[in-house]
């Protein structure tokens, strides 16, 4: 008899098992973004990751650097897109920092609300996403709809729904409108019914909760040595909040907590986002109480805002002024300086260098989803493939962030 058939009467013929290689993305549905995993598998369990990122090719920083300060608003807008006017105030912070301003009462209560507003959005579709991922599509639906419904408000104010382009230098593109605070009051009650309806949906679905206790941990001193911020970094214990520990513009005059997780798995990460949006709504509930229904807008400097329009079509000042501003650029201080902010995923930095002239020489970008990004190998090795979906979607990687 030859020895394959003896092995085959005695029991199952065991064939060499080499390590599969798969890659995951970057066109995959659960790739948030152009993002590439290759993996190296045994079996369906995840022997060694290798993240891969740089596929969309933004330039954000180069673009930047070839128009005006004020040009750059629809360049930031594209940074991460589900929180467009996080990324507005920011930059405008940095280069109000170069300047020396502090833009009006009423604009800082302003762009609080509105950039609150626009956190929940960014915490709604990456809640909502990872749910549907996951299975749960009507969770996925009642979140979406709480974001239509501020962004009812985004569009109302700005024009535009997605990407508004809004911020200035020295303040905001235009004023509240009359409707504004009620639209808002109105709005924030309904989205939180809806996050309400969503988590009973989740909270006690046991496929749900299988998938994200446990899966995707991440302790408190790797994720400091990796330079996590935001949601992912508190998730771990770690309360660090750019708005607690460094405030700007009025936050240290608002009433709020830090949401903190205890294991930095998937579980914490949603649950963190879940209270956050009901912090920002008690940011947003008190920054309409203290903000004035009048005064000034922007600051009062004819070198760094625009006139306005009837007085450029009727005085030879205002004609100047407008041209000189739209055609040559804010005349920033030649220095350098860097400014941070809280958005959507963590700490967004912004390093920019002037020198003296309308158009920035220099501007780098701190994007908070860069650091998360690369921690990601981490959570998934040793875990199985149907983790990475959960895993990945819970530290919210933005393309236009990531690869800027």
């Amino acid at each position: 008899m030859e020895p394959l058939d003896v092995e085959l009467s005695e029991g199952e013929l065991e064939l060499p098992n080499d390590p599969m290689q798969v890659l995951m993305g970057p066109a995959h549905p659960a790739m948030h973004g152009t993002v590439r995993v290759v993996l190296e598998l045994s079996g369906e369990s995840i022997r060694k990751a290798d993240v891969q990122i740089g596929y969309l090719h933004r330039g954000f920083e180069k673009m930047c650097e070839r128009g005006t300060w004020t040009q750059c608003f629809p360049y930031v807008d594209r940074l991460n897109y589900a929180s467009p006017l996080l990324n507005n105030v920011g930059f405008a912070l940095a280069v109000e920092k170069m300047l020396g301003v502090t833009v009006p009462e009423r604009c800082q209560h302003y762009r609080v609300a509105l950039g609150e507003l626009a956190r929940i959005c960014d915490h709604f579709v990456c809640s909502g996403a990872m749910a549907m991922e996951l299975g749960a599509f009507t969770p996925f639906l009642y979140f979406v709809k709480a974001r239509e419904l501020i962004w009812d408000i985004f569009e109302e104010e700005t024009g535009a729904r997605v990407t508004h382009s809004f911020g200035r230098v020295g303040g905001m593109a235009s004023p509240p409108t009359p409707a504004f605070k009620e639209m808002v009051r109105s709005s924030l009650p309904a989205a939180l019914a809806l996050l309400a309806d969503g988590e009973k949906l989740l909270m006690k679905n046991r496929i749900f909760l299988d998938r994200l206790e446990n899966v995707g941990v991440m302790s408190k001193e790797t994720a400091v040595s990796l330079g996590w911020t935001g949601v992912v970094l508190r998730s771990t214990g770690v309360p660090y909040d750019v708005r607690k520990v460094h405030p700007y513009m009025t936050y240290d005059r608002y009433d709020f907590e830090v949401p903190v997780g205890t294991r930095g798995d998937n579980y914490d990460r949603f649950m963190c986002r879940a209270e956050e949006i009901r912090q920002s709504v008690r940011i947003i509930e008190q920054a309409l109480a203290m903000m004035p229904d009048e005064g000034p807008m922007n600051v009062d400097d004819p070198r760094i805002v625009l006139p306005q329009k009837d007085e450029v079509y009727s005085t030879i000042e205002g004609t100047i002024q407008h041209f000189k501003i739209v055609m040559e650029g804010i005349k920033i201080p030649a220095g350098e300086c860097y400014s941070y902010t809280e958005a959507g995923n963590g700490e967004l930095g912004f390093y920019i260098v002037s020198d003296g002239s309308g158009t920035p020489y220099r501007v780098r970008i701190r994007p908070p989803c860069f650091a998360s990004t690369q921690g990601l190998e981490r959570m998934i090795v040793g875990a199985m493939v149907p983790d990475i979906v959960p895993t990945f979607g819970s530290i919210n990687m933005i393309g236009g962030e990531c690869d800027h």
